[in-house]
């Protein structure tokens, strides 16, 4: 019964953690992937980097992003930060 009480604060502490540090980071990165798997042709988004563009062409792994003056990048869809309404 001693090693219980004296493993109850070590489980408290775990519980903590779980609730306010690894439970919403699993929830953002939920979240992310899903923005990232609806992206859409039009769309305009701003990567990781702070690039704006819209978005031209998709790939499975990648992104084309039409930017300024016509110009057209290629980056990976994990590089896609957020969708811009």
């Amino acid at each position: 019964m001693e090693t219980l009480v004296g493993l109850l604060p070590i489980i408290a502490m775990f519980a903590v953690m779980w609730f306010f540090i690894i439970r919403p980071a699993q929830k953002r990165q939920k979240s992310t992937a899903t923005m990232q798997n609806s992206l859409k042709r039009g769309d305009q988004v701003i990567t990781v980097g702070g690039l704006h563009g819209t978005i031209d062409a998709l790939d499975d792994t990648t992104v084309f992003l039409t930017v300024a003056d016509g110009t057209r990048m290629q980056f990976e869809k994990v590089a896609v930060g957020r969708v811009v309404e």
